[in-house]
This record gives structure tokens, C-alpha cells and sequence, in this order.
């Protein structure tokens, strides 16, 4: 199984960048670079020019906030920059963000528009692999000119960026198994039972709508976890309490509720939205129990950590995301645990 590391995203781009380069030296497969405070793809660009072996992934940059245009000449750039490390993943975000965080619009149909956008922005790759002006037309995107003083190709030696998609709802998924090169869970939908029973089947019903087999086209599906870990129960249990209030956040979005729902806990979405709206911020990790917790989130020493990890998800992804933990004092004994995890 490939190991990826995530990264806070509240890190300062110097930060980012001895970030990246630890990840490389505990031996991780890759690094994850969300879009949260930092654009996605300046900080990918600071990994890729200051590391040397690991893949450069966004999960995910924001689709609908660019165009896919400008999109694709940057992640050519970081292609051609990183020596091929480099891979784009995209997602959607949810309408508030979009409308009222980034000011641009959301539209009726996003999953469909993100597929096209994925179409567009390909068509954009083979312009600049071929030399010649692009031919896309969809419901959503038109991509038809790209004069060749504006083209950076003919380019037959920088490797096409794959595309993964990121997404939590199944119409999200199975649009990933139709025309991705890889798929993110979400956090908040990395949840064994939710993989197995929506993510997995989505994808598949995806692909066989696509005509296409997903092992065959060697798609990877990355388990995007969140672990609680440390090197001793005291650390793991400071750990939990962090999580657990990140978690908390993370489930008062609407559109994060399906793994609750399943679960049977429908209701802490709202309950969670309503301490928001009064502004109680430090009172909702107070609502997610241990219940919930013990069962969506893996938690273990870094002894323990490895066997857990490849019983909980076995079967279910050929990657998965394991951050470090934020200090690297104990960074020997963490390098094992990626190492035990990569072997198992």
C-alpha cells in the first residue's frame, strides 16, 4: 500500500516547504496539499522544487474557482518542474464556499460541470502534447483555441498529470470512477463501512458506465483517514481530543452528514449547526461521543498503528493518508510505521 502524508494547512510557505522535505526523509510515498488558507498550487510548487523523489498531489485544489485553461498550464508547469511527480487532484467544495468564500458561481449541476471541467482541462493536455489547438465542446466548458504562441507544446517529454477527484456524496464517486485517474475519500467518508458499501460501488457503477475497467486503467483509490496516533497512550490521547474537534467541525457541513446518516446519527449535523450559528465554536467537540469517535477514526500507538490500519482497510484502497505528527521528535520510530505499512 502507497503511504501519503497530509500537511496543516495553516503552515506558512517556508513551514510547507521543511514540511515537504521531512515527509520525503520518513520515507512517505507522496504528500497531499489541500486548499484551505494557501493556494493549492503555489504550495505544490514549493514541494515539488524542494523534493526530489515523493509524488506532489493537490487534495484537492478547487475546480470551479479557475479556469481550466489556466488550470492545466499550471499543472503542466509542475509536471514538467517535478520530473512527472506531480498529480492534480480536484473537487468541487460545497455552494457557500464557492459563492460566498470565492465569490464565483456554483451552478445546478456540479457534478456534471466537474466532469466537463476534467474533460476540458485534458483537452488542454493534448493540445500541449500535440502542438495543435484544442476541440472541446460540453454543456459546460468550450475549450477551441489555443494559438500556438500561447501553446507550451509541441511537448512529448512531460509526463501528462494524472486526475484525481475527491468526493463524499455517490453521484461524486461513480463520476470519478467514470473519468479519474484515482479517487480521495474525504475524512469524513474514509469510514470502512461507507468505502464498502457507497464509495466502492459507486466507482465501479462509474467505470462500467464509462465502458472502462478500473484496474486496467490502473486507477488508485486513496483512503483519506483521519488516524489518531502518537508514541505513547498520553500523546495519543491529546491527539484524540484535537481530532475530535476538528471532526466536529467538519460534521456540521450538510454534505458531509451521509457517513452519520448511516451510522444512525443523523441529528448531530443540526445540533453541530446550531452551536455554529451562536457562535459556540469551543462546544462541539463536546457533541461528538467516544462512540463516534472509536468508530469512524482508527486510533492506536505507533506500535499498534500498522496492524490496525491493514486490518480496518483491507481491501479497500491501494493508498492511504497517515500525517506525521506535528512534532519530529519522534520521527525515527514514525518512519517504521510508514515503513510496516508500505510492506503490509
Amino acid at each position: 500500500m502507497k503511504v501519503y502524508a497530509g500537511m496543516d494547512p495553516r503552515l506558512s510557505l517556508p513551514d510547507a516547504v521543511t514540511h515537504a522535505q521531512r515527509v520525503e526523509r520518513l520515507g512517505y510515498d507522496g504528500l497531499h496539499v489541500a486548499e484551505t488558507v494557501h493556494d493549492a498550487l503555489a504550495v505544490a510548487l514549493l514541494a515539488a522544487e524542494h523534493t526530489e523523489r515523493i509524488t506532489v498531489r493537490t487534495s484537492v485544489a478547487l475546480a470551479f474557482t479557475r479556469s481550466p485553461t489556466l488550470l492545466a498550464y499550471a499543472a503542466w508547469d509542475l509536471s514538467k518542474l517535478s520530473g512527472g511527480r506531480f498529480e492534480l487532484g480536484l473537487g468541487t467544495q460545497i455552494r457557500q464556499n464557492i459563492e460566498d468564500r470565492y465569490g464565483v458561481p456554483f451552478g445546478d449541476d456540479p457534478i456534471g460541470r466537474l466532469g466537463d471541467y476534467v474533460g476540458a482541462v485534458r483537452a488542454a493536455f493534448a493540445s500541449f502534447v500535440s502542438g495543435e489547438a484544442p476541440s472541446y465542446e460540453s454543456p459546460h466548458y468550450r475549450v477551441t483555441r489555443l494559438q500556438p504562441y500561447f501553446n507550451p507544446g509541441p511537448d512529448g517529454d512531460t509526463v501528462v498529470p494524472p486526475i484525481y477527484l475527491g468526493g463524499v456524496q455517490r453521484r461524486a464517486c461513480e463520476l470519478a470512477g467514470a473519468v479519474a485517474d484515482g479517487f480521495v475519500s474525504h475524512p469524513t467518508n474514509s469510514n470502512p463501512r461507507y468505502l464498502r458499501e457507497t464509495c466502492l460501488p459507486a466507482l465501479a457503477d462509474g467505470a462500467r458506465s464509462a465502458g472502462r475497467d478500473l484496474r486496467e486503467v490502473g486507477f488508485e483509490t486513496v483512503i483519506g483517514t483521519s488516524v489518531i496516533t502518537g508514541a505513547s497512550v498520553e500523546a495519543v490521547l491529546a491527539e484524540r481530543e484535537r481530532q475530535r474537534r476538528l471532526l466536529a467541525f467538519l460534521y456540521s457541513t450538510p454534505a458531509y452528514a451521509p457517513t452519520l446518516e448511516l451510522y444512525g446519527w443523523a441529528e448531530l449535523g443540526p445540533h453541530l449547526r446550531a452551536l455554529i450559528r451562536h457562535d459556540r465554536w469551543d462546544d462541539l467537540g463536546a457533541v461528538l461521543s467516544d462512540e463516534v469517535l472509536d468508530t469512524l477514526v482508527p486510533c492506536g500507538t505507533f506500535d499498534e498503528l500498522p496492524s490496525l490500519l491493514r486490518e480496518r482497510f483491507r481491501g479497500l484502497g491501494e493508498g492511504i493518508v497517515v500525517s506525521p505528527p506535528a512534532e519530529d521528535r519522534d520521527d525515527a520510530a514514525f518512519a517504521a510505521v510508514i515503513a510496516a505499512l508500505q510492506s503490509g
